[in-house]
């Protein structure tokens, strides 16, 4: 979040220079490249969506001319790399209050030079307001589109793109958020949206939705009945009042009436009987605070409870609130989630968005670009890009209540291709795909979180020689590392900030932030070594396993597969074993297993995918779209498989003969997400009755997917190369996951 000091009205570009603490192009990033924009103007914040095309560096592999040449003579590494610029989508979003727009619109038209479009689509109240105002500053024609449909829209954007976008609100946890696993098919559910006044909608396809209720009774009335009664005027002094008060002093409660709880009814005596109730008889002023909560229960419940009776009608068990009665308020949350509750015993769940605020801007911008199609991709959550979501607690985190002077941030990624559920999913709609939520477990946080700290120097320094021709590498990297630091400090304050925090989601912001500075493939070099040292151990490894009979075979195949998942410059205790000793290999590694790339995939997967084929089993190899540490991209598995056929008959016919097919992940991390994997390769498991899932390596099978349930056989193994995690697991450091699941009958 970037603070910002208010400049008059009138303001140049150079004025908000000197208005906000970050630089502005880091507010409105990429500008220069904005195709499209969109505007949600509400009471008092201003949510702007711009889409631009983003430039970054990516490592590209190539396969050498081998031909005519003695390979197994050459010192020459088996592919070359090339660092080449691509072009992706990003949508970008910027909150901030509607004392800046004038100041924002100026730095806008002052950094446009490549938009597209002559048009901006724009919705919400101040859409009207400040109609002339855009149009004089951005010289684009406003197309006002309508509230409630920007609305839906943006809902089932980040339901459908976003894994940990809605939340319970629970008040005595700690912290007080609990994210929920998207659902694979999020519709129908129930849109409670509290502006003014109460919408009800009942939303059951992506572009069916109907209104089906309301009422006069929202965050206006709370708003209006306030000031008159506490001569405060603004909404979010309005909350902190409330947040200090004690409604008991102003409600009459059940137990005031009938001096305890009402047994017969079933009512406990801290009911509130009669909102304000206590006023008309007590002889007393009552303080400003206490009649703000009392509002506030009042107006909490009443919406509770309406919506309650709309989702039973409707049999509905979801039910999503947004509107600038919410805005992440905990207070409103609170009240809310209680009146649920209360009203349907627990059978109805109140939900709450992280993006909440940005529903109307990205409905808007989804409006204004239906003609590109954008629902037909899959987007993700550039963590690198985003504010996260802040506890607004008064009395958690006072700085940041003071919201006059922040500008938030979202960015999205579009995605090469869309992703889907693995179809092998037992229960696609209970999968949870990580082991250890760190959210809940404070011992584990404090733990990952010290050693990501702790592994950052490290990956800096692999930045920096992963690009030795580059000037201004050392430069880039420390700017990474600054940025991904910062965002540690974050979540070890705000763990919520992004969804759930796991491992998982810490990886794949360090891998965001490196993208972010340029450094595609950290790695690249050290796996272009491993595989070249590999490759002219393959045919020897082979040979001794052929050598072997049937049953010891297996065992020193499993051994291979589980010594060449061993070699992992992302897990401290091995790195430390390779720095210090550069001759260890393959035979070293089985040594240290208790009775990643180039070993692990080509003396480990490959020969053991060899002896699968070798039954006539099919095999679908399937690797990471993206770098991730030493991971084994697609693109480099496809050269692998190439250099192994030419020494080997089996993979050779295999791949001719389409029995061995090599597919990617959809994925860029080193762990896992099986509701989000490339629809090519489900396509591909569905059609070819895919059996048996083997599930490789620590990040895959054991911070992802340890407890993942399959409709089919499964086998997950994998070495702990974590002392901490080896302990927790009951184990020692390099002890074995091997584990074989066959699903119930």
């Amino acid at each position: 979040m970037a603070e910002c000091r208010a400049s008059g009205s009138g303001s140049s570009g150079d004025s908000l220079d000197k208005s906000i603490t970050l630089p502005p192009d880091e507010i409105f990033r990429n500008l220069e490249n904005a195709k499209r924009f969109a505007i949600d103007i509400g009471g008092s914040l201003t949510k702007l969506a711009y889409y631009s095309t983003v430039q970054h560096k990516v490592a590209k592999v190539r396969s050498f001319d081998y031909s005519g040449k003695d390979t197994e003579q050459d010192h020459e590494p088996p592919y070359e790399i090339s660092v080449q610029e691509e072009v992706t989508a990003r949508l970008h979003f910027v909150k901030f209050e509607n004392t800046y727009i004038e100041a924002c619109l100026d730095f806008i038209k002052d950094h446009l030079v490549n938009t597209e479009t002559k048009v901006i689509q724009a919705t919400g109240g101040g859409a009207y307001k400040f109609k002339d105002l855009i149009e004089e500053k951005l010289q684009l024609k406003v197309d006002k589109e309508d509230v409630m449909t920007c609305l839906i829209k943006g809902c089932n954007f980040v339901l459908k793109n976003i894994p940990h976008e809605a939340f319970v609100y629970q008040k005595d946890s700690d912290p007080e958020f609990r994210f929920q696993t998207n659902h694979p098919n999020i519709f129908p559910y129930l849109l409670v949206n509290i502006g003014s006044g109460v919408s009800i909608v009942k939303v059951e396809t992506e572009d069916r939705f109907e209104w089906i209720g309301g009422s006069s009774i929202g965050g206006g009335t709370f708003w209006g009945l306030g000031a008159l009664l506490t001569k405060t005027k603004k909404f979010d002094e309005l909350l902190q009042l409330a947040s200090r008060g004690q409604h008991t002093n102003v409600d009459m409660l059940v137990q005031d009436i009938y001096g305890g709880a009402h047994e017969t009814l079933g009512l406990s005596g801290n009911l509130i009987a009669s909102s304000f109730g206590k006023s008309a008889t007590a002889d007393q002023e009552f303080s400003k605070e206490d009649m703000a909560k009392s509002l506030l229960h009042m107006i909490s419940n009443d919406i509770g409870q309406l919506a309650c009776l709309y989702a039973r009608l409707h049999c509905l068990d979801r039910v999503y609130f947004g509107g600038f009665f919410i805005r992440g308020h905990p207070v409103t949350m609170r009240t809310i989630t209680y009146s649920i509750n209360f009203f349907s015993k627990g059978e109805v769940q109140a939900l709450f968005l992280r993006h909440e605020g940005y529903l109307g801007a990205i409905g808007a911008f989804l409006k204004g670009a239906e003609q590109d199609n954008p629902n037909q991709y899959s987007w993700g959550e550039n963590y690198a890009g985003s504010s996260g979501l802040m506890s607004s607690s008064p009395e958690l985190c006072p700085t940041q209540r003071a919201r006059s002077g922040t500008f938030d941030l979202l960015e999205m990624d579009r995605l090469e291709r869309p992703l889907v559920n693995l179809p092998l999913l037992l229960d696609p709609s209970s999968y949870v795909p990580d082991t250890v939520d760190l959210t809940d477990d404070a011992l584990a946080r404090k733990y990952w979180l010290t050693c990501f700290e702790e592994a950052l120097d490290g990956v800096v320094k692999r930045a920096v020689a992963s690009q030795p021709g580059s000037v201004d590498a050392a430069e880039r990297a420390e700017k990474f590392r600054q940025k991904y630091w910062n965002k540690l400090q974050t979540l070890r304050h705000q763990p919520f900030a992004y969804g759930t925090l796991t491992v998982r989601s810490l990886l794949d912001t360090r891998e965001h932030c490196l993208n972010e500075f340029n450094f595609p493939d950290p790695y690249s070099k050290v796996k272009q070594k491993d595989n070249g040292v590999a490759l002219k151990c393959f045919q020897r490894v082979v040979s001794a396993l052929d050598a072997l009979d049937w049953e010891e075979r297996q065992l020193a195949l499993v051994k291979g597969l589980l010594a060449g998942n061993v070699f992992d410059w992302g897990a401290k205790a091995v790195s430390d074993v390779l720095e210090s000793d550069p001759q260890f290999g393959f035979e070293e590694a089985k040594k240290k297993l208790q009775d990643n790339s180039g070993v692990d995939v080509i003396l480990g997967v490959f020969p053991f995918v060899r002896e699968l084929l070798s039954r006539g089993t099919e095999v679908i190899l399937a690797c990471n779209s993206g770098p991730a540490l030493n991971d084994v991209t697609y693109n480099e598995s496809l050269i692998v498989a190439e250099r192994i056929a030419a020494m080997d008959p089996v993979i050779h016919s295999a791949l001719r003969e389409e029995r061995l097919l090599l597919v990617q992940t959809g994925s860029s991390s080193p762990c896992l997400d099986l509701s989000r994997l490339d629809k090519g390769l489900a396509v591909l498991v569905r059609e070819r009755g895919a059996d048996l899932v083997v599930i490789e390596g620590m990040g895959r099978a054991v911070h992802t997917n340890y407890h993942a349930a399959l409709c089919c056989e499964s086998l997950k193994l994998a070495v702990i190369k974590n002392s901490w995690l080896a302990e927790r697991l009951g184990g020692q450091l390099f002890s074995v996951i091997f584990k074989y699941e066959v699903p119930a009958e």
